[in-house]
């Protein structure tokens, strides 16, 4: 019994040496690959920080995100096409879904929910997916993100899709979470967009279209909540925005599918009705509550010169594109 034990103990310590030079190996490999990442390395504009005034760190800091838009406007052709792509697979019925870590998985929940009040769309239509859930919105779970069973799991849940397009978002487009949803998702038959900071990534690899702004080395070394991450929120911005522009989900550049809950919006909506139609304040007040406080339906109305039965019928056969619906009303 005593020779068990003994070789038991032995196998034990075989097994945990083995599991410590693999972990040390896979610590040592994820090095090397962050060392060789622009938003990795240390900014020259930025050395010396600690030693800074507050209106030198300020400067600093302003003179970096100077360079950010440059770096998305490289990717303009690359944003366009995935416009397009979302565009037509929402108008198929499919979903956009975010899925990033971190600050990455923060700026995405941003985007999402900020999209049904903006649009007046259902919520399912742009959803996200963050490492560790939704408590990871409010505190920080980075382990999660090194785990490609979860990413797996986590947009399984989502079932995606043909009709879908899945955004993997990271700075460092090599996270092991995101690039598996990716690599889940476009096995499954969904379209696939990775949003990264640096080019020739796992993740851009991994998707159908890679956008890669090229922000370079932050000002507080490896801090992509900074320059990165600002990056990420002009592009995701641009994404929802183009593809519900291109739905007629907008008329013009005014936001008339805002839905007016509160008093604000509600103003909002009246000022839109007036820059768009002859009407003047007080008949643009009535107009709209005659439209039961729904801006499109309004549009139809006052410049269709239609009721509201009509007005709403015309918004339904055009799929809530507003010009569309005005012009059916006109005929």
């Amino acid at each position: 019994m005593k020779r068990q034990g003994s070789e038991g103990r032995a196998s034990q310590r075989k097994s945990f040496v083995r599991k410590s030079v693999v972990r040390k190996s896979v610590v040592r490999k994820a090095r090397e690959d962050l060392c060789g990442l622009g938003t990795e390395k240390a900014n020259s504009a930025s050395a010396d920080l600690d030693r800074k005034s507050a209106l030198e760190i300020a400067r600093i800091i302003n003179a970096e995100d100077a360079k950010i838009a440059a770096a998305v406007r490289r990717s303009l052709p690359q944003i366009a096409r995935a416009i397009d792509l979302i565009a037509e697979a929402l108008s198929q019925g499919g979903r956009l879904i975010y899925v990033g870590t971190g600050t990455s998985g923060r700026i995405a929940a941003l985007d999402a929910v900020e999209c049904p009040p903006t649009f007046d769309i259902p919520r399912r239509m742009v959803q996200f997916i963050i490492a560790g859930g939704k408590q990871a919105l409010g505190a920080a779970v980075e382990a999660d993100e090194d785990s490609r069973e979860l990413g797996c799991e986590a947009i399984a849940k989502k079932n995606p899709g043909k009709t879908d397009v899945v955004v993997g978002i990271a700075a460092s487009g090599r996270t092991p979470f995101t690039v598996a949803a990716i690599e889940y998702a476009r096995a499954r038959g969904a379209r696939t967009i990775a949003v990264v900071c640096n080019q020739k990534s796992p993740l851009g690899k991994a998707a159908h279209i890679a956008i890669a702004a090229e922000v370079g080395p932050e000002v507080l070394a490896g801090s992509t909540r900074m320059k990165a991450g600002t990056a990420q929120k002009m592009i995701l911005n641009m994404l929802s925005t183009g593809a519900m522009a291109r739905l007629g989900y907008v008329y013009g550049n005014l936001m008339v599918n805002v839905n007016p809950k509160n008093e604000k919006l509600f103003a909002r909506g009246v000022g839109i009705l007036e820059k768009v139609t002859a009407l003047d304040h007080a008949a643009a007040r009535k107009m709209l509550a005659a439209a039961g406080g729904r801006v499109p339906v309004a549009l139809v109305m006052a410049k269709g010169g239609v009721g509201r039965a009509v007005a709403v019928a015309a918004l339904r056969r055009s799929a809530g594109r507003t010009r569309e619906a005005i012009a059916e009303a006109r005929l």
